[in-house]
């Protein structure tokens, strides 16, 4: 990476801090959001977007179930082993990630300048742009704040590593984009697992569409949730979800740029939007 020392260190402990205000309950970093300008996060906020609304963890947005756990968290757990270290707790948690690559940008040596290349490109920037997208367009605007400060500095990072024109591992085998004639089942599954859509969809979100196109709203998981809209009605859900589709899929351009990442992500929900938009016409 090309910048200078001293605005490495600096960038590496904006990056630091950011990670705190992830992991840290607001009783303990309130310090640090003041230090980084950041309006106050409270209890309530915090646990809501982080535990309630979009956990941080790589997993979710990786894996090919959109859960916690399974092969996207030992990709994760992998990259310390291949270093020879004990892999963190939550080891793919967004504040652990941030953490863990300030760390390596401070030490500055080669291994540890390549490492954190690596961690960068496969277990960052690989989904949190997205998912810092999509959190802070339903968060409370203190926790928004800090989501646009934490993309800029990602951004940053990225600008200073230049464009990529390889794919992160975990995007390389990714399941296939959603079939034109999907089961209820595979379609609900795709409407809540990132990697399969394209679309990082808070329950909020949900809770949100279920109002804009006038059916009711039952809640618990998104996808019962959703299901239920589906069962309402099919053609006002399946035109919501793919208009969802279609403003993701130009978020991710400006949300990642021209890389090779940033164009996986605009196609994976382009395509998500046709398809579902060709359902939408079809059904009743």
């Amino acid at each position: 990476m090309t910048t200078s020392p001293t605005l490495s260190a600096a960038r590496a402990e904006l990056l630091r801090a950011l990670g705190v205000v992830a992991l840290d309950p607001p009783s303990t970093s309130v310090r640090v959001l003041d230090a980084l300008g950041l309006s106050e996060i409270t209890g309530a906020e915090h646990t809501e977007a982080f535990v309630l609304l979009a956990p941080p963890h790589a997993a979710i947005h990786l894996g090919d179930e959109g859960k916690l756990g399974g092969e996207a968290l030992d990709r994760v757990e992998g990259f310390w082993r291949a270093l020879g270290t004990t892999p963190p707790r939550d080891a793919d948690h967004l504040g652990v990630l941030l953490l863990a690559y300030a760390g390596l940008r401070e030490m500055g040596d080669d291994a540890a300048d390549h490492a954190a290349r690596a961690l960068f490109h496969e277990h960052l920037w690989s989904w949190a742009p997205g998912y810092l997208d999509g959190l802070r367009s339903s968060c409370a605007p203190a926790v928004a704040q800090w989501c646009e400060l934490t993309l800029d500095a990602l951004r940053a990072e990225a600008l200073d590593a230049g464009a990529s024109d390889d794919v992160p591992l975990a995007l390389r085998d990714a399941p296939e984009p959603l079939r034109e004639t999907p089961d209820k089942d595979e379609l609900l599954d795709a409407m809540v697992t990132p990697i399969r859509s394209g679309v990082v969809l808070s329950q909020r979100d949900v809770a949100a569409g279920a109002d804009h196109i006038g059916v009711g709203f039952r809640r618990g998981e998104r996808r019962f949730a959703l299901k239920a809209m589906l069962e309402q009605d099919a053609r006002a859900t399946l035109s919501w979800f793919a208009a969802q589709a279609d403003a993701a899929a130009r978020r991710h351009t400006e949300s990642y740029g021209v890389d090779a990442t940033g164009r996986w992500w605009q196609a994976r929900a382009f395509a998500t939007a046709e398809v579902v938009a060709g359902l939408a016409k079809g059904a009743r």
